[in-house]
């Protein structure tokens, strides 16, 4: 059968999906979601329950600490381990997550971007805060044209990356080619779940809620006083608005309104990713999971 990936925004229930379609096809679940990585958040995270883990295995769920700064290049030799591994015994590898980068490392041999020092980043860093944002893209634009053009100057991220990409002889702008090839290491069905976008939104307020209701404040506190961050857990989804929350700059109300409005603007990228998936099979999920895996089986 060789693997299955399912993509879609969040919200639209691919992890309800993948676990039925595992159960049905004798599958374990390997996750692409970057944030997942990541251990001590689960609610934030929106990681797999006790009960979804014994439904079916579940792989590269919370494997990393939150001071590890981990990096595409990195989950991709897990990912490919996990996936054959899967296979080799058998198995059908259901490979689920939201993350587009996450995703086709986990599907392919890409080509990925050479490795940057701290140092090297830091001195960037220096320059984009020290020049401001629009003499450091523009510093971009003359360096490295098409990369100036798939960067805004307030990203502030994506600029000082591109920079630093260019001084090490790359570049940031092939990434959408890198992202999207159809180079797949083994026969992959990709599964695109299609849900209306106001019932995505009504579900990610619906979500936001509940994790607040089931304790993420202290779920952050907690990880907060238990050691650092690097750099890329930083950029856990939701976690600067916990942090506002506890530090007291805002109160719950608005940090559930920044955070539901955040997850609304990614699920908007994510339909975006979607459609450029070569050879989606796009599945109608606005309806219970285990009618949508029963369609994803008939046509594998």
């Amino acid at each position: 059968m060789g693997v299955v990936a399912i993509f879609g925004p969040t919200a639209s229930g691919k992890s309800a999906v993948a676990l039925a379609l595992a159960e049905r096809v004798g599958g374990e679940i390997v996750s692409c979601d970057a944030m997942q990585l990541y251990r001590g958040l689960p609610i934030l995270t929106n990681q797999p329950g006790a009960d979804d883990l014994a439904r079916a295995p579940h792989h590269l769920v919370g494997v990393w600490t939150t001071d590890h700064a981990g990096s595409v290049a990195e989950y991709a030799g897990l990912a490919h381990a996990a996936v054959d591994d899967v296979i080799a015994r058998g198995r059908t590898p259901v490979v689920c997550g939201g993350s587009g980068l996450y995703l086709r490392a986990a599907l392919a041999d890409m080509p990925l971007p050479p490795q940057v020092g701290a140092a090297e980043r830091a001195r960037f860093e220096r320059l984009y805060d020290g020049e401001g944002a629009a003499a450091a893209h523009a510093r971009l634009a003359a360096a490295d044209p098409s990369a100036a053009v798939a960067v805004h100057p307030n990203d502030r991220r994506r600029v000082v990356r591109a920079l630093e990409l260019h001084a090490a002889g790359s570049s940031l702008a092939p990434e959408h080619d890198r992202l999207w090839g159809d180079d797949a290491r083994h026969p992959t069905a990709v599964i695109g779940l299609a849900v209306p976008a106001a019932a995505v939104a009504e579900r990610i307020d619906r979500r936001t809620r509940a994790m607040f209701d089931a304790g993420v404040v202290e779920e952050v506190r907690a990880a907060r006083g238990a050691g650092r961050f690097s750099a890329t857990a930083e950029r856990i989804h939701g976690l600067q608005d916990v942090t506002d929350l506890l530090a007291g700059r805002i109160d719950r109300a608005e940090a559930e309104r920044r955070l539901a409005l955040r997850t609304r603007r990614y699920a908007k990228r994510q339909r975006t990713w979607m459609r450029r998936l070569p050879g989606l099979r796009l599945v109608d999920a606005d309806r219970d999971a285990a009618a949508v895996a029963a369609e994803i089986e008939a046509g594998l």
